[in-house]
């Protein structure tokens, strides 16, 4: 049974299987979203759900079998954690009924099933891997752009909090003005307007926010400029490196685990061959022993009954017996 369910947990068509399944469930997470168009196939598309789920419950069950004696080898891995958590909440979602208190909740586990797609593809698999590999190093420099905008969001206040209530009315606000600005989503609108002052750019409708106007082209370039330059380029391409130094790690350690299960399939391979070539010495050996021994059986045998025999009668027999053979 357990090399049975580690033949069919290694096996590729199996791991094909699971992600077909896996994109089946997306494709009912989907068509689930269209409620009255879909409402004369919801028989149909709960028994595909329980279908999917005993599928997945299956997957877990070969998976913890083929660890052997051993099953809680099997929750060692953070992905088939992930992958037995999923199975558990889905069996819980019967248990919460057709409420439409606990509604978004059982959609919610219908749509996590979809993320068993990352544990079912190893590429996906070094992707997250990555990124979480990349948290610690991300969370500095999430401090760096911290203190960049709290800096610069600060001296928008003072600079332009007057020309610009809207954009720079408080601390707050500036700062969420400041990350429309390194998205990058208009923000030379907000540029022109502390350049050519709220009366001039940007407040039409908005007049009467507009109390003191001022026009700052060169101090209100060189600030949004700037902020551009050290938000956006640099800052926020050092995501990316990090990112890209935890991939290359992780695709490092990859290997080496590809490596070590290689040498370790091989090495078992050679210790099996070793075994028999023993066993097959040992039973040889057997054999030769217990050749050996009735030959010493017989011999003995033989030399009690040269001896029982009358000296005058067979000596010639007698010595012709006891001498050694060659």
């Amino acid at each position: 049974m357990v090399l049975l369910c580690k033949k069919i947990a290694e096996a590729k068509w199996f791991q094909h299987f699971i992600i077909a399944v896996i994109i089946l469930a997306g494709v009912l997470v989907g068509i689930q979203t269209y409620d009255d168009k879909v409402a004369h196939w919801t028989p149909i598309i709960d028994a595909l759900d329980w279908i999917i789920l005993i599928i997945f419950t299956l997957e877990v069950f070969i998976k913890i079998t083929a660890e052997g004696n051993q099953p809680q080898n099997y929750f060692k891995d953070a992905w088939n954690l992930f992958d037995f958590f999923i199975v558990a909440a889905c069996f819980a979602g019967p248990f919460l009924g057709d409420n439409a208190e606990f509604l978004p909740v059982l959609r919610l586990i219908r749509i996590l099933r979809v993320f068993k797609l990352v544990t079912a593809l190893p590429e996906l698999q070094l992707i997250v891997g990555a990124l979480l590999r990349s948290i610690p190093s991300m969370a500095y420099i999430s401090l760096l752009l911290g203190l960049l905008f709290y800096i610069y969001g600060a001296m928008a206040v003072f600079l332009f909090g007057d020309n610009d209530p809207i954009h720079f009315a408080n601390l707050q606000r500036g700062i969420l003005s400041l990350f429309r600005v390194i998205t990058l989503e208009d923000w030379t609108d907000i540029m022109y307007i502390n350049m050519y002052g709220c009366d001039s750019y940007g407040y039409g409708g908005n007049e009467a926010l507009c109390t003191n106007p001022s026009r700052s082209p060169i101090l209100a370039s060189l600030f949004f400029v700037s902020f551009v330059l050290i938000g956006t380029m640099i800052v926020l391409n050092l995501f990316i490196g990090v990112i890209m130094n935890g991939m290359d790690e992780m695709k490092a350690e990859t290997e080496i685990k590809a490596k070590v299960n290689r040498k370790n399939k091989e090495q078992g391979t050679d210790l099996k061959n070793e075994m028999h070539l023993l066993i097959d010495k040992v039973d040889s050996l057997k054999e030769e022993l217990s050749l050996l021994t009735h030959l010493y059986d017989q011999e003995k045998n033989g030399k009690s009954m040269i001896n029982g025999l009358p000296k005058q009668v067979n000596g010639e027999t007698r010595d012709v017996l006891n001498k050694p053979t060659r």
